[in-house]
């Protein structure tokens, strides 16, 4: 058994050599997906589906890897990477390269095998999906989940419709029947409901199962013509329901191994007419189990316990299966292989055929076992006696029954009956009838190692003589006729063998041994004598028909011997095509039928019949292009009455000229190896084909020199193309280059406008920015400008009020100066006793007073230009220029204090001499105590040594010039804070000069 591991590769073959199914238990190949990393871990697939054509099949693993698998082409593709499980398949749409994916987020994608892209995104269900059916015609998708099923439009990708249930009833399968416009709706309750697809108009309810069944369907499953449905679920039950009739018509109990069943599907058959008998049973033990639901044969098995199946699909045609296996890999298996010991014909059997009542419907009248190797009839009812009709054997026709037995236990002069009594075989029994009738051997190894052979090269331009337009139908035509062609070598050069062989290829494109062995048998019995002339037409044959023709209507005859119509005009194109070519299907179908089931003269006489129920046109006939158009060309004639015609001619015409007398009966191909043909002139085919050998070799020959030529001439092509394309690229460059240097340029230009642009931008928010800047600092200055001008107020106002206060002051000691005076002379006479006497003391006082107050005013005169110096350095040391105010004060305060305690002092000294001097007149000194009371307000203008009586200004003969002195001091006071109050302002407004 070849394995196949898909690994990191996205492409690749699946076998490397020639599978041998017949010697591994029918496995073709198995397919792991195992991964490459550190620790390598196996990839499960988890779901599989066919393609229509039944040669390719997807399958997806748990990891949302989808891969699609070419059989015929042996290849293998990613074609998608959906990073998710992937919970149901379908690659059965009209459109044949794309497939539908149900995916774990609840969503339905379809991609594209070919591009691999997303076509469509489907969302709608609210639970995981379980299954996607799609219609027969490809255009409409069926979604199930638990809970819902809804009705898809894949032209679209729209939702149609939604089947909505209630919570406590589930869905268990909702799906199309083959096709036919039926939906098939199963639930959970046992109901099963047939709706009408466009209306959703429902057809039908099938009724419950019987009295004492407890099985609850789980899988389901229908033949391909739609009429039978087997169900089944946790028992070893199978119920198979007719839905024509919608009644149970029978139970299949499975063997005791059997206790739950996980999977149902029908094995197609390509002669059954899709009233498929084999019918697949996967069971909980992983084995899947094919059994006869007529029979109630087990035929064949796959999967053991140890390599358990976990699900399994089958292809369109029947010819593989695909099992996902419990262990995660994929295994593909041969029917062929596995059904090759039950192909054989069995051993003719004698029957017992019991009628069941359709009245009453019970578990017990239905019932069959499965046991492999016998043939199970139901057993009998108790309560109803059912009557039996036993086949016997007709001791005294021994001879000819057994001439007329065929396989499967057919009789061929039964069926003949039937045949003329309906005019044609039942459509879904005629394959099977046909291969009884042939007795074809299906020699499986036979044909195969013809089909290895290859392609005949007589065959490798078959498409271009005949071009069909169906790719697999003009493969399966190349395949057959190349087979032919390696059994006798005569069918190599035979022109007319495509057309015979071509309406049973597209009858068999699906089967292809079986078309090869109708062919075969066809030329071996209804072909006999047509290749002793060759590579002329078969002018015995011909010869043949015309005798019967001239026996049975002398006047057509002579009508185309007047009209120089041989047989090769009226006879020869009808054998040649086998009357595909003037018969529809239907037709050409119901004749066959008749020629399969007679005698090999049939079809000969069938050619005079056809002439002959077309007397009355052809004898109006008179150019011989119409004969041939009519020979070629299909015609208004019943075929009944043609085959009618037929049987008459075969019992009316003499035996001396009978084609009957002429031909051999049937011969059956031989089982295992075809039989050898060589009925035809050996020399001429040996002749022929030397000829062609060499007329072959020639053109072979002629050929390779002209391929060498046209090599040649293909390099010098190629080159000066090269060379042209080297040129024309060159030039493409040289001319891009320009144009990029031109967009450079350009950009160039752009750039350096955009730098202009922008530096004129910088330039203007730079002045922006300077008169932001300049205008903020002027707010500062003038600011800082109005704060100092009403600082300067609030000086000058403080000035002028210390300066009224100083008035008042000295106004009031002028008051108390005066009497004072009074007081003072009141006195004089007390002092002017002791003023001589301390005379020289109190001078000596008063100069040490007057030094003093000298050194107190020299060094307040200081301070006081220390601190107008102070004030002129500009608007930022105003505050220290109210410092210096401050100190002022508080120096012009000490010194009132100062004075006033000199005043008290001396008025003392005044009252003590006052009395001494009473006696005495001596004004100058009296004026001279009261000026000394105020000699520190002037003391920062005059020296104080200027009170000496003999130097003094101040003196009693000039008592006014104190009062003018005090008011020029004042005055030269306010003009010295204007002259500052100027400066100031002079600063602000122009902060780069600096005050001194």
């Amino acid at each position: 058994m070849q394995s196949t591991d898909l690994g990191n590769k996205e492409s690749g073959k699946i076998w490397h050599r020639k599978p041998s199914p017949a010697t591994h238990n029918g496995i073709i190949v198995n397919i792991v997906h195992s991964t490459s990393e550190y620790h390598p871990k196996v990839l499960r697939f988890l779901n599989v589906a066919f393609d229509g054509s039944g040669d390719s099949f997807i399958a997806g693993d748990h990891q949302g890897n989808i891969y699609v698998f070419d059989l015929h082409g042996n290849r293998f593709n990613l074609v998608q990477r959906t990073a998710q499980a992937c919970t149901a398949l379908a690659f059965n749409l009209h459109r044949k390269s794309e497939f539908l994916v149900a995916l774990a987020d609840y969503s339905i994608k379809c991609f594209d095998t070919v591009t691999k892209e997303l076509v469509s995104w489907m969302r709608g269900h609210e639970s995981s999906v379980c299954s996607i059916s799609v219609h027969a015609s490809g255009r409409y998708a069926i979604t199930t989940s638990s809970d819902t099923a809804q009705l898809w439009d894949l032209d679209t990708f729209q939702r149609k419709r939604k089947l909505n249930i209630r919570q406590s009833v589930g869905i268990q399968k909702v799906f199309f029947l083959p096709l036919s416009n039926t939906i098939l709706s199963c639930f959970k309750d046992n109901s099963i409901f047939a709706w009408e697809c466009d209306t959703l108009f429902c057809k039908y309810q099938l009724p419950g199962p019987p009295e004492g069944s407890n099985i609850l369907y789980k899988v389901f499953a229908v033949t391909r013509d739609g009429r039978i449905l087997a169900a089944g679920g946790k028992s070893n039950h199978l119920h198979l329901w007719c839905l024509e009739a919608t009644r149970l018509f029978r139970i299949i109990q499975m063997p005791a191994k059997v206790r739950a069943v996980r999977h149902l599907e029908f094995l197609p058959d390509s002669f059954d007419a899709g009233s498929n008998q084999v019918l697949g049973v996967l069971s909980q033990d992983g084995i899947m189990r094919f059994v006869n639901i007529q029979t109630c044969k087990l035929l064949f098995e796959i999967g053991t316990v140890e390599e358990g199946i976990s699900s399994s699909v089958i292809s369109p045609h029947g010819r593989y299966i695909a099992s996902i296996m419990e262990n995660g890999s994929l295994n593909v298996y041969s029917v062929q292989a596995l059904t090759q010991e039950i192909n054989k014909p069995p051993p003719p059997l004698v029957k017992v055929i019991e009628d069941l009542p359709t009245n009453t419907v019970s578990s017990s009248n239905l019932k069959m076992k499965i046991m492999p190797g016998r043939v199970q009839r139901p057993a009998r009812c108790k309560e109803s006696k059912i009557p039996t009709r036993v086949l016997k054997q007709d001791l005294t026709g021994d001879l000819e029954n057994k001439e007329n037995e065929l396989s499967e236990g057919l009789n061929k002069k039964r069926l003949q009956v039937l045949l003329k009594g309906y005019g044609e075989y039942p459509t879904k029994y005629r394959m099977f009838i046909w291969r009884s009738l042939l007795q074809l051997p299906e020699n499986h190894t036979a044909f195969s190692s013809l089909v290895d052979k290859g392609t005949h090269a007589a065959y490798l331009s078959l498409q271009k003589k005949y071009p069909i337009k169906s790719r697999k139908l003009l493969r399966v035509l190349q395949r057959t006729l190349s087979a032919l062609a390696h059994w006798s070598a005569i069918f190599s050069d035979t022109p007319y063998l495509p057309l015979l062989a071509f309406p049973f290829v597209k009858l068999f494109q699906n089967n292809q041994l079986i078309c090869f062995e109708v062919v075969a048998t066809l030329i071996v019995n209804w072909c006999q004598h047509w290749f002793e002339y060759f590579p002329n037409p078969p002018i015995n044959i011909l010869s043949m028909i015309e005798n019967v023709l001239a026996f049975h209507d002398k006047e057509l005859l002579q009508h185309f011997i007047d009209r120089d119509i041989t047989s090769q005009v009226y006879a020869w194109p009808l054998l040649e095509t086998l009357f595909s070519e003037v018969l529809t299907r239907e037709e050409w179908l119901r004749l066959f039928d008749n020629i399969f089931s007679n005698h090999p003269s049939f079809l000969l006489m069938t050619v005079v019949a056809y002439s002959t129920c077309s007397r009355a046109p052809l004898l109006n006939c008179t150019l011989k292009n119409d004969f041939e158009y009519f020979f070629h060309h299909r015609n208004n004639l019943d075929i009944n009455v043609v085959i009618r015609e037929v049987y008459r001619l075969m019992e009316s015409t003499p035996a001396d000229i009978h084609p009957k007398s002429m031909l051999d009966a049937f011969v059956a191909l031989t089982k295992g190896q075809y039989p050898i043909f060589n009925q035809y002139p050996k020399f001429i085919v040996d002749y022929q084909t030397r000829e062609w050998e060499r007329i072959r070799n020639d053109e072979l020959d002629f050929l390779r020199e002209r391929q060498t030529v046209e090599n040649m001439q293909a390099e010098v092509d190629e080159q000066r193309a090269k060379d042209e394309a080297w040129y024309q690229k060159q030039e493409l460059l040289r001319r891009a280059e320009e144009t990029r240097r031109e967009l450079l340029l350009q950009e160039e230009e752009k750039m350096a406008q955009q730098r202009q642009r922008l530096a004129a931008v910088k330039r203007d928010l730079e002045i922006k920015e300077i008169h932001l800047q300049d205008a903020a600092r002027r707010r500062l200055l003038k600011l800082q400008q109005d704060q100092r001008e009403m600082e300067l107020r609030r000086l000058e106002d403080e000035i002028e009020r210390k300066v009224q206060m100083r008035d008042q002051e000295i106004a009031a000691t002028a008051k108390d100066l005066e009497i004072r005076q009074l007081e003072l002379e009141a006195q004089k006479r007390l002092y002017e006793k002791d003023l001589i006497t301390s005379q020289e003391a109190v001078a000596k006082e008063i100069r040490e007073d007057t030094d003093a107050h000298r050194r107190k005013a020299a060094l307040e005169e200081h301070v006081f230009q220390k601190l107008l110096e102070n004030s002129q350095m500009g608007s930022r040391r105003a505050q220290r220029w109210k410092e210096a105010e401050e100190k002022e004060f508080h120096l012009q305060s000490a010194k009132k204090a100062s004075a006033l305690s000199d005043a008290s002092r001396k008025w003392f000294l005044r009252q003590e001499t006052s009395a001494a001097l009473e006696h005495e007149e001596m004004p100058w000194l009296q004026r001279q105590y009261v000026d000394s009371a105020y000699l520190p307000q002037t003391s920062r203008l005059h020296d104080v040594s200027d009170m000496d009586p003999s130097t003094h200004i101040f003196s009693r003969n000039n008592p006014t010039e104190w009062n003018h002195t005090e008011h020029d001091l004042l005055k030269n006071v306010r003009d010295l804070r204007r002259r500052l109050t100027a400066r100031a302002r002079n600063s602000c407004q122009h902060p780069h000069l600096l005050v001194t």
